[in-house]
């Protein structure tokens, strides 16, 4: 049953009608903040629509980056230890979340690091 109280949102269209940028501004195993509630919105349906699924303020870590519609890029977090969450892992936006790590560009560091291994492969191939 659904509390006629509740406030739901449709967060596809409340805070964003365009793509989300280019790069995601987290990455895979960065440790996260939830910035607000996550009530359900009825795609979990084991519980009550408005359900507080996971709490503001709960600590987490990027799981995957997946897109929703192909322009609305999804985060799954995995909190840990949050014992009042009915679920552990959960789909955030990026203005739902905040970084607790520095951003790391994951493929430009593998890019760096390819490059001194060429580097290193040319100079052992020249005899130096």
């Amino acid at each position: 049953m659904v509390d006629v109280n509740t406030t739901l949102y449709d967060e596809v269209t409340a805070s964003r009608s365009a793509n989300d940028e280019e790069k995601p501004k987290f990455f895979v195993g960065q440790q996260v903040k939830l910035l607000k509630d996550i009530v359900n919105d009825g795609t979990y349906p084991f519980c009550s629509i408005g359900t507080v699924m996971m709490p503001a303020g709960s600590i987490g870590y990027i799981r995957k980056i997946g897109e929703f519609l192909q322009v609305i890029r999804v985060y799954e977090v995995h909190f840990l230890g949050v014992n009042s969450a009915l679920v552990e892992i959960v789909g955030c936006r990026e203005n739902e979340l905040f970084a607790m790590q520095k951003y790391e560009d994951e493929f430009e560091k593998e890019m760096q690091y390819l490059k001194r291994h060429r580097e290193k492969f040319k100079k052992i191939n020249k005899g130096e």
